[in-house]
């Protein structure tokens, strides 16, 4: 079987990465590699009782961001690893979902990244909440991205296999050698430029210009704890504005007409704090 490694990055995330690592090691196949890059955490010390465990690997940083924390796991990979997953610590993948993930992309040699079906998670009762989280990311006619689906009732919806426009970045389950091939840099993978947010957007776009297609597959299934779901006032000003800011970011770097919605959207979350 191809060899995995999954990079996950850690950020004050004590209340759910016990769970997290408790359904990778429960993944049918051989055993994958872990490293765990945390950001900045008040306090790292929730991570130490990982450093022993065979096939794991800790690393400590500062605040640096998503994208940089990424970069950083990514250097650490082992030279014969096949395929990366980018994992947030608060997605729980069920037994066979890396094993029915790689079996797709050994199957598909233009695939260079697979996202499945997240399904919402309530982690404070430790149950699904039977809705959907994501099913890829798309856009709307006028520019918006937005993951499909995301709030509707599982009934089922989206349950053929397809290519997408963009992966959702709480499970992207890439092909290395697309990321080597497409890397803005030597050793990286996400655009350092973004700190958090729309960095799985940018990525799967870069992909793509490349000749890699994004893929969803409604069989790989996973639980995505998305604390914030219930509305956007509970998301921070300051990740919302982080958030409109790159998007008009993302347009500089892959230019469209869709300038005109980043910009608007920038100005209404600035001027009026939406």
């Amino acid at each position: 079987m191809s060899r995995i490694a999954v990079i996950i990055v850690t950020h004050n995330s004590e209340a759910v990465i016990n769970r997290c690592v408790a359904a990778l090691e429960k993944q049918a196949g051989p055993p994958v590699d872990v490293i765990l890059v945390d950001s900045g955490s008040r306090d790292q010390g929730y991570l130490r009782v990982f450093g022993d465990r065979p096939r794991f690997e800790v690393l400590a940083a500062g605040d640096i961001g998503f994208s940089r924390a990424n970069n950083l796991g990514y250097r650490h990979l082992a030279a014969d690893v096949e395929y990366v997953v980018f994992l947030n610590p608060d997605v729980f993948v069920e037994p066979d979902t890396l094993l029915q993930a790689v079996r797709d992309m050994d199957r598909d040699p233009l695939a260079a990244c697979l996202t499945g079906r997240l399904l919402g998670f309530a982690n404070g009762n430790g149950c699904p909440t039977g809705r959907l989280d994501s099913t890829g990311i798309f856009r709307k006619w006028y520019g918006r991205w937005y993951d499909r689906g995301q709030g509707e009732e599982d009934r089922g919806q989206y349950g053929d296999r397809e290519y997408v426009p963009a992966a959702c970045g709480a499970f992207m389950f890439c092909r290395k050698a697309a990321l080597d091939q497409a890397g803005p840099a030597a050793g990286q993978v996400f655009d350092a430029d973004f700190f958090l947010y729309k960095e799985d957007i940018e990525l799967s776009l870069r992909l793509r210009k490349k000749g890699w297609r994004i893929v969803y597959h409604p069989g790989v299934r996973a639980f995505h704890c998305r604390g914030w779901l219930a509305g956007r006032r509970r998301v921070p000003y300051k990740m919302r504005r982080m958030s409109a800011r790159n998007e008009v970011v993302l347009y500089r770097k892959h230019p469209s007409i869709y300038m005109g919605w980043a910009l608007f959207k920038h100005g209404l979350v600035t001027l009026f704090r939406i």
